[in-house]
Formats: structure tokens, C-alpha cells, sequence
């Protein structure tokens, strides 16, 4: 919320408001007046500058511009132990939960899903309590995505369908707050609030902290928003909270943001700019996972393989990585830190048993070390998603990718080369503007000359949920591909003579015995592990 906003509501809830309140101290004047002296009241001109005078002194000792400005040069990132005096204009117990339960939903990618943890997490230490029953929630908040129109239809959908839900609220119950959260709120800020009166808050992708400071403001009945995007929030001391506790995979943010501005994306503008979490607590975080059973963790981020960890002075020093052949950047080259193959090094380490993955990245920022890692490590997952969106070096250009058709083609090779087995995916845009028939027929050369293990193409048709089985099960390879294999007995490697039956979590070798583009079926052989498995195969 602008600071100019929060003086106005500062000075309404505390009786200082311009007019309604001159009015209401003319007339307790008068009447303090009548009580000492049997005089008749003072001249309305004398009232008026006394009511001045006495609302004057009332303000100056409320917070002053000094007040908004102090939380500026205060560092982004604090301890979790560390808590923070409410705003003048609201009590510490406003911003507590009290036990209301708040419903969320998701929509979009993967960072969604853990920026949806990372909001449960800070509501929860507020008192709120969750809740999957949409009926008894008192806050339905939409976790929201903006990268296609159809995403953001899909939201406005929904809060028709909330619409009728909050106008049917019985009054007898708290009022039923809603909230959208992410990109769309980041985005189109006003249309929102101006388009569906219904909608209580807003939080940008950088604002989740203000949640409780957010809803306790709807409270009183007004919208309230905070959309300010942040050069160093990273939210490294939130532990975000699973979900699911059921889960034997989890995804661990390492960095927010953007700086490629390529053409034809929004998240610059969503997401700001580039930065990342502390080594420190991305490991720290790795461990908790390994410790509570997870099997997998996926590193995420807008352009993850571009990290770069500045947070301690000595990381200024470390040697900068270069960029993929013949890749260059629409920024001024970045200097110093710790990079990608630093943490990916350091996080395989934590634990040998559980998986690694990580997403979204850049083709510019696979450096020959980084490859190296990929093929040294048995528990860093031999697949790779290389995002190429045109096989025509006119579009990509057309694009600011930064990279022509060859040398991406020459990437993949030098991919294949030094990770022998590697799996590929990639993600294409059909129909960019300017984009001939012509470059079409290049993009569709290119898919056919790579033979990606899977494509991502835009625009695409949503898939028919399937129904799912009960005598089968389904896990993923380290391609990444589904794979789904009949629940039956198998030998334990460890335990030579002891029949056991998959379990979430597993490590099981399957025989393939069919495939669809996006599908392998087989049968299972024993249940291993990652070394085990790399060493016998």
C-alpha cells in the first residue's frame, strides 16, 4: 500500500480524519465548556480554531513520514525469531489469525506451488488455520498465475463462482475475505480491485510477510494491497510448509526473479528482478527434507541455473562462470559469487539417496562445469530441460534469447556428449509475432533433429484427467518420464530372500515393456537404491 494511503487510514482510525472528526472535537469542546461556566457557548470561529489547535497537537504525535521510511534501509531478510511492532493503526492482536481458517488454492508452475508453502507457513505462525473444506473456510486466497491470458481467465472464472459463495455467507459467521496472490495480482493490480468489488487483498509474489497485515486491513471492510516488488526478498528464513505430508518430493526456491527480458515474457514484471538465497539456507533447508523421508527435491526457479549467491562479501572474489558457447545476455555481465555448480555440488552431497532435479533454466547458463557435475553425481538426475521456443534463428532473435538455431543445436550435442543417456525437454511457442510459415517449418526441423524426450508447445490443449488404477502404481525415472508398473511382490537387493511391495519413496528398477510419447509401462524387477542401481546397470 502507497505510504500516502496508510497516513490517511492511520489518521481516520485514530479520530484525526479531516472533517467528520473537526466536527466531533467542536462539539466535545462545547460541551466541556458548558460544564465549567454558564456562559453560552464560544463563536463557532472560536470553536473552529480551537478544534485546529487541539487536532494539530493530536497529530503531531502520531507517526510521522519518518515512520514509513524507516522499514526501507531495514534488511529484507530477518531471523524468524525476530517480530515486529504492528503498524501504528493496527494492534498486535488485529494481526493475529485467531484461529480463522484459510483456504488456498493453486494455479501455474512450480513456483506457485511453493510460493503457496511459503504463504502457508507465515499465515500460520499468524494464528490462521488451514483448511480444505471451501465451505468452512473464513479466507479463500487464489495462489495465480499470468504467463497466457487463459490462465488469468481461469481466475476470473473462478471468482465469479466465490462471488455467489461470499454473498450467501450467513451473517451470523466472520465475513468471508478474499484474496489473490502472485502474478495476476502483480500484474493487473487495479483492474482487479476496480473489476470485482469482491475481492479483499492483494499480495504480489514479494509481499507475502504482509499477508496478516493484509487481511487484519480487510477486516475493517476496506481492500488492501501490497504489490511492491523487492530487489533482495528471497524469503530465505521462511521453511515453507508441505502440503502434503505424505509427500516424498518437495521443491526448494533458490532464487526469485528474472533479467533475460525476452520479448514475449511477462515475469520481469511479475517476479522483478534476479536474486538469490544464501548456499546457507538452501542447504539447510535440503536437510530438513532429507531428514523428514523425502526422496526428491526439485530446485526452482525463474532462471535457476543463473544463481548467484552475493549475501557474504568474500563471494565477491569467486571466479565468474562463463556462459554456454556462443550464448551472450541482454544485461552487462554479472561479476562474482557463488554460482549454480556451487550449490548443485554442495546440495547432491547432503544426501546420496535423494534425487535432484531443478527448473526452469536458461540454455545460455550451462557451463562445462555444471555438465560435469550432472554426469559425476548418481543422485543429480540426468535430464535436462533446454527451453529453445524457435528452431528459426530469425524468431530468436525476434525473441532476445540471445542465441541463434546453431549454437543451440551445438548445445544439445556438447549436452549429449558429457552426459551420455541424458534426457532433453524443451519448450516451443508456435505462432510468434512476425513468425512465417517459413520459421514454423525450422521449428518443426529442429523438434525432429534433437528428438527431445518431451516438448512443452504453446498454445496446447488442456489433457483429459485420467482415471486412476488401483492394482497399479506410477512413479518417475530419472528422465523424468512416467512410468507406471502393476503393485506386485519383489526382492529387496539389500535383503536378499525378503519379498517386499513398492512403497512411496522407493528406489524400484522396472523393465519397460511399452510407451507412449508421454508414458512407459513395464514391470517391476526389486527395489534398490540410487547406488546400487548406478553400479549394477
Amino acid at each position: 500500500m502507497h505510504p500516502l494511503q496508510c497516513v490517511l487510514q492511520v489518521q481516520r482510525s485514530l479520530g484525526w480524519g479531516p472533517l467528520a472528526s473537526v466536527s466531533w472535537l467542536s462539539l466535545r469542546m462545547c460541551r466541556a465548556h458548558s460544564s465549567l461556566s454558564s456562559t453560552t457557548c464560544p463563536s463557532p470561529e472560536r470553536q473552529e480554531d480551537g478544534a485546529r489547535k487541539d487536532f494539530s497537537s493530536r497529530l503531531a504525535a502520531g507517526p510521522t513520514f519518518q515512520h514509513f521510511l524507516k522499514s526501507a534501509s531495514a534488511p529484507q531478510e530477518k531471523l524468524s525469531s525476530e517480530v515486529e511492532d504492528p503498524p501504528p493503526y493496527l494492534t498486535m492482536d488485529e494481526l493475529l489469525g485467531r484461529q480463522r481458517k484459510v483456504y488456498l488454492e493453486t494455479y501455474g508452475c512450480q513456483m506457485n506451488v511453493n510460493d503457496t508453502e511459503i504463504a502457508w507457513s507465515i499465515l500460520q505462525k499468524s494464528g490462521y488455520l488451514r483448511t480444505s473444506n471451501l465451505q468452512e473456510a473464513d479466507v479463500i486466497l487464489l495462489v495465480t498465475c499470468s504467463i497466457r491470458e487463459k490462465a488469468e481467465q481461469t481466475i476470473w472464472n473462478r471468482l465469479h463462482q466465490l462471488k455467489a459463495l461470499k454473498t450467501r455467507r450467513p451473517r451470523s459467521r466472520v465475513p468471508l475475505r478474499i484474496g489473490i496472490l502472485g502474478c495476476m495480482a502483480e500484474r493487473l493490480k487495479e483492474e482487479i480491485l476496480n473489476r470485482e468489488k469482491m475481492v479483499d487483498v492483494l499480495a504480489g509474489p514479494d509481499a507475502y510477510r504482509d499477508l496478516p497485515r493484509l487481511l487484519a486491513v480487510a477486516e475493517s471492510g476496506q481492500q488492501a494491497a501490497n504489490v511492491l516488488l523487492s530487489l533482495d526478498e528471497t524469503y530465505a528464513d521462511v521453511m515453507p510448509v508441505q502440503t502434503n505430508p505424505s509427500a516424498t518430493s518437495a521443491f526448494v526456491s533458490i532464487m526469485r526473479g528474472c533479467d533475460n527480458m525476452c520479448s514475449y515474457c511477462i515475469v520481469p514484471f511479475t517476479r522483478g528482478r534476479e536474486r538469490s538465497r544464501p548456499v546457507a539456507s538452501i542447504l539447510e533447508e535440503v536437510k530438513k527434507l532429507s531428514e523428514q523421508g523425502l526422496k526428491e527435491v526439485t530446485l526452482l526457479g525463474q532462471n535457476v541455473n543463473s544463481f548467484r549467491d552475493n549475501s557474504e562479501v568474500q563471494f565477491n572474489n569467486a571466479v565468474s562462470t562463463n556462459l554456454s558457447r556462443g550464448f551472450t545476455t541482454n544485461y552487462k555481465a554479472k561479476q562474482g559469487g557463488l554460482r549454480f555448480a556451487h550449490l548443485l555440488d554442495q546440495v547432491s552431497r547432503v544426501d546420496p539417496e535423494m534425487r535432484i532435479r531443478f527448473t526452469s533454466p536458461h540454455p545460455k547458463d550451462f557451463p562445462d562445469e555444471v555438465l560435469q557435475l550432472i554426469h559425476e553425481r548418481d543422485n543429480i538426475c540426468k535430464q535436462i530441460h533446454l527451453p529453445a521456443q524457435s528452431g528459426s534463428s530469425r524468431v530468436l532473435e525476434a525473441m532476445r534469447r540471445g542465441y541463434s538455431r546453431e549454437a543451440y543445436v551445438e548445445l544439445v550435442h556438447h549436452i549429449r556428449e558429457s552426459i551420455p543417456g541424458v534426457s532433453l525437454s524443451s519448450d516451443f511457442i508456435a505462432g510468434f509475432c512476425g513468425e512465417t510459415e517459413e520459421d514454423h517449418v525450422q521449428t518443426v526441423s529442429l523438434l525432429r533433429e534433437v528428438q527431445y524426450n518431451m516438448g512443452f508447445l504453446f498454445a496446447y490443449s488442456m489433457r483429459q484427467l485420467s482415471k486412476r488404477s488401483v492394482t497399479d502404481l506410477c512413479g518417475r525415472n530419472d528422465g523424468n518420464l512416467k512410468v507406471i508398473f502393476p503393485d506386485a511382490e519383489m526382492e529387496d537387493v539389500n535383503n536378499p530372500g525378503l519379498r517386499v511391495r513398492a512403497q512411496p519413496g522407493d528406489y524400484v528398477l522396472v523393465k519397460i515393456t511399452s510407451a507412449s510419447s508421454q508414458t512407459l509401462r513395464g514391470h517391476v524387477l526389486c527395489r534398490t537404491t540410487l547406488k546400487d542401481s548406478s553400479e549394477n546397470c
